[in-house]
């Protein structure tokens, strides 16, 4: 994490998994796979209050922007948009 830093009222966040299978045990294909939207704070900007990195947060549906860094995804989330922390 050490080569994305977001600035002012910004998050970073790795998303949480989405689900592989159904209460029924049916599996579902990753083209019909629902992205969830909540994932884990990985870097916080220096203006942002309340949320810290660690916590598991709940934001908007159209709220992210996704980015990757050295292969991996990761979401760019203004501190406006996050609806929750998950505790």
């Amino acid at each position: 994490m050490a080569k994305l830093k977001p600035l002012g009222y910004k998050v970073v966040v790795e998303r949480t998994q989405a689900v592989e299978k159904t209460a029924g045990g049916i599996v579902i294909p990753d083209t019909a796979k629902e992205k969830p939207e909540q994932g884990k704070v990985v870097a916080v900007g220096k203006d942002v209050e309340e949320i810290k990195v660690g916590d598991v947060i709940v934001f908007g549906n159209f709220a992210a922007t996704e980015i990757k860094v050295d292969g991996k995804e990761y979401l760019v989330v203004r501190q406006k948009e996050v609806l929750a922390i998950i505790s």
